[in-house]
């Protein structure tokens, strides 16, 4: 390991565990006030229903988030910052994880604030780190889980081991992304003298029992409900084609939103050389993120990997970035290092920003915070629409127009959505309107168009367009029709089609 103590008493801003505190300590707060007047995503709306019947599992996850939601709306409310509560104070203590594990690979103090710094400065994290999406419980859990086993070659190692254990376990119930966390374990255990001594005592198989028991309380509640979620996410794993652009775009991507002069310095942590000039230990990091990364790429070879999906190993990344930054000589080096965090700061909070403002539309369709803008508003006419034709329910052809439409509590009478049925298993057949009665169906054309309907209700009445849009920004159109007396039924809604385009 390279020596640090010259890089550490560098003239400059003083950077070590006080400094990452306040730092961290302040972007909470602005994480809480921008958490709290931001519109829910069409995703954290959906994980909002599901925290009203909590349960061990959904259709599309395992079932973390939905507590987390439901915890924080308990603590603060039926609000965007009860919904998000729990992600951003967990991204705090994951910003803390971040430098512990910096320190107990060997990092100076100084590399391992750099490290927990720069994790809030990549894109991905800085942006969706507030959000109440399933990534964050597993990204917390991840780390955790590797803290403790790092903890273990310290003394107690049963003790750790079950804590490891635990936290595996839990990021199983976050998301099954976190099953690679094994292979990981096993990989970087295997690749010491002093892991594979580990190996046999009793450690960390008592964290491998832990892990799979409270893992089973999902398989338990996917073995009662027809194995939807297996079904649903396992399901992506065998390709039928050969598609390597993805692999392009997925590189492309991540080199983005991991910050793209933090990017720099993580992409030579897989050089031999760069790493025994490192100022810490990086296999570790390194093995555990391994099977998970490699899966990302043999996936890019035939589908398109989520932008999200790799944020389970940030952590490692801007350890293993802020290590090999540390030993970089060289005024390009010192630039890369002193501008990084700026650089990620200022476009994270251009971004948070204009999704917080109301009024910040961008006259193009291609603005990401469109998604949020004026569902109140679109409700508001639905509910009027509603009253004036004597319906009695209102129906959608999507779940994220469904779940937006229900967080702005406008619309007094029950929703459905009449595609997707299995996604709402979680609701009691109280829940379900009778469809047969009169009511609005309300989505975008290509969905709620009116031919579809007509294979679905026996009366179909066209109430005109509603725009969603706004005076500075482009119009965003949903259709609405008056529907009566279903012709056809599916676990309580009427099936429009599996081959409906999305």
């Amino acid at each position: 390991m390279a020596d640090v103590s010259a890089a550490a008493s560098r003239p400059g801003l003083r950077l070590d565990g006080a400094a990452l505190a306040a730092a961290t300590l302040v972007i909470l707060l602005a994480r809480l006030i921008l958490g709290g007047t931001t519109a829910l995503t069409e995703d954290e709306a959906y994980y909002r229903l599901w925290s009203m019947h909590p349960a061990f599992g959904y259709y599309d996850h395992p079932p973390m988030i939905a507590w987390w939601i439901a915890a924080g709306r308990f603590l603060v409310g039926d609000n965007p910052l009860g919904v998000r509560l729990f992600p951003i104070l967990a991204n705090a203590a994951s910003v803390l994880l971040v430098f512990d594990i910096a320190r107990q690979v060997g990092a100076s103090g100084r590399t391992a604030a750099r490290a927990g710094l720069w994790y809030n400065a990549t894109l991905l994290i800085g942006t969706g780190a507030m959000l109440a999406l399933p990534d964050v419980p597993a990204g917390l859990f991840w780390l955790a889980a590797v803290w403790a086993a790092l903890k273990a070659r310290d003394g107690n190692p049963l003790l750790w081991w079950a804590l490891a254990g635990v936290a595996a376990g839990l990021a199983t119930l976050s998301k099954y992304s976190a099953i690679f966390l094994a292979p990981g374990m096993v990989l970087w255990l295997l690749a010491t003298p002093e892991g594979r001594d580990a190996l046999k005592r009793p450690g960390p198989w008592i964290a491998a029992v832990l892990a799979v028991a409270i893992f089973s309380l999902n398989v338990a509640w996917n073995a009662d409900h027809g194995w939807i979620t297996f079904t649903k996410q396992f399901g992506r794993v065998a390709g039928s084609r050969f598609a390597p652009k993805y692999l392009a775009e997925f590189l492309v991507t991540q080199f983005v939103l991991l910050n793209p002069l933090i990017a720099v310095f993580a992409a030579q942590a897989l050089s031999p050389k760069r790493m025994r000039r490192a100022a810490a230990d990086l296999l570790p990091l390194l093995a555990v993120s391994a099977p998970f990364v490699v899966y990302l790429l043999l996936h890019s070879l035939h589908d398109r990997v989520q932008a999200h999906w790799p944020a389970p190993v940030y952590g490692a990344l801007a350890i293993c970035a802020a290590a090999i930054a540390e030993s970089a000589v060289g005024k390009a080096a010192r630039w890369t290092r002193a501008a990084a965090p700026v650089v990620g700061f200022v476009l994270v909070g251009v971004a948070l920003i204009h999704s917080a403002w109301p009024g910040a539309d961008v006259p193009m369709r291609a603005d990401p915070a469109l998604a949020l803008r004026r569902w109140p508003g679109l409700a508001a006419q639905l509910e009027h629409m509603r009253l004036q034709e004597k319906a009695e329910w209102v129906g959608t052809l999507s779940y994220g127009v469904l779940a937006q439409l229900s967080a702005t509590k406008v619309i007094k009478a029950p929703l459905t959505e009449l595609a997707e049925r299995d996604r709402y298993a979680f609701q009691p057949a109280s829940e379900t309107p009778d469809i047969d009665r009169p009511g609005i169906v309300v989505d975008i054309e290509r969905r709620a168009g009116g031919a579809n309907l007509k294979g679905c209700f026996r009366s179909v009445k066209d109430l005109g367009v509603l725009d969603r849009g706004s005076a500075q920004g482009p119009a965003i159109l949903y259709h609405a029709y008056r529907v009566e007396s279903a012709l056809r039924r599916e676990k309580g809604g009427c099936w429009i089609g599996e081959d409906l385009e999305r």
